[in-house]
């Protein structure tokens, strides 16, 4: 079982939440946001931590750039941010070459970003799921490989054991079926490796304790990545209206749930850790 955190380097309360999850309960892995404004306490901290396993968490919508606006005119708004229109900027993506030539640079300067940072690549996954967009997925593939990039999380979640999802979460997970197969064909095309399946999605912001110790309890067979978001509070800058950060970090260092996992033939670490298939 891999546990990971997504936001790693977005925000100080996320960074510290990582530390007492791996520390102190049964986090293994972080997807760091090599542009977050807590980026560089992120990469000081997991530099300390040996055993936490670090990947890349391609931020290519809503949130900062790594190269300079003016590098990538076409992909941030008016105050330099990356755009947050998804859908909009998925077409431009897709049908504009000059676009997708910024594109590609932004995601070499991500990945270069981490390189740097000296830290090995444990994987890698992008804000908001967006290399499931068939040409973020091709750039995403072709680079990492340059950056010798093995593992990529394919946001395929089992609904036999998830119980009640959250609201219009399960249509979503129709609709994502086909892209999800998709990057599932390329990655492996690539020779890159990813888990059996993967829970996060439906409770997205909201992986309760009760929730967790749930997924415990009837782990499928082969690899499972469980990520999760938590912070040390639910108000901080960048925080998503409605997450609940805290009761996700109390799902990670909760006595039960540690013990639940310390009870069972359940080994963890992060992808770099098992073979994955």
């Amino acid at each position: 079982m891999i546990i990971t955190a997504d936001d790693f380097g977005l925000a100080p309360e996320v960074n510290k939440a990582v530390e007492i999850a791996h520390k102190g309960g049964i986090l293994t892995a972080a997807s760091l946001m090599v542009s977050g404004r807590a980026a560089t306490e992120a990469v000081a901290m997991a530099r300390r931590l040996p055993a936490l396993r670090v990947g890349l968490h391609l931020v290519l919508v809503d949130g900062l750039p790594t190269l300079p606006a003016e590098r990538i005119p076409d992909l941030v708004d008016g105050d330099g941010r990356l755009r947050r229109d998804l859908m909009k900027i998925g077409i431009d993506i897709f049908a504009r070459p000059g676009v997708r030539r910024q594109l590609a640079a932004e995601i070499d300067a991500q990945f270069a970003a981490l390189r740097a940072t000296g830290l090995p690549l444990d994987h890698v996954n992008a804000h908001h799921h967006f290399h499931l967009h068939p040409t973020v997925c091709a750039l995403m593939l072709e680079i990492g490989k340059r950056y010798e990039a093995k593992a990529v999380r394919v946001p395929r979640e089992p609904e036999a054991l998830d119980g009640p999802r959250l609201p219009g979460s399960r249509a979503g997970a129709w609709a994502l079926a086909p892209w999800v197969a998709r990057l599932d064909r390329r990655v492996r095309d690539y020779g890159m490796t990813a888990p059996a399946q993967v829970f996060g999605l439906a409770w997205s912001g909201a992986m309760t304790r009760e929730r967790m110790l749930r997924l415990l309890k009837a782990l499928p067979d082969g690899i499972t990545e469980i990520y999760c978001h938590p912070a040390t509070s639910n108000v901080f800058v960048d925080a998503v209206q409605g997450y609940r950060y805290a009761d996700e970090l109390d799902a990670l260092t909760a006595q039960e749930v540690m013990s639940r996992v310390r009870d069972n033939p359940i080994r963890t670490g992060g992808y770099l850790d098992f073979a994955l298939k």
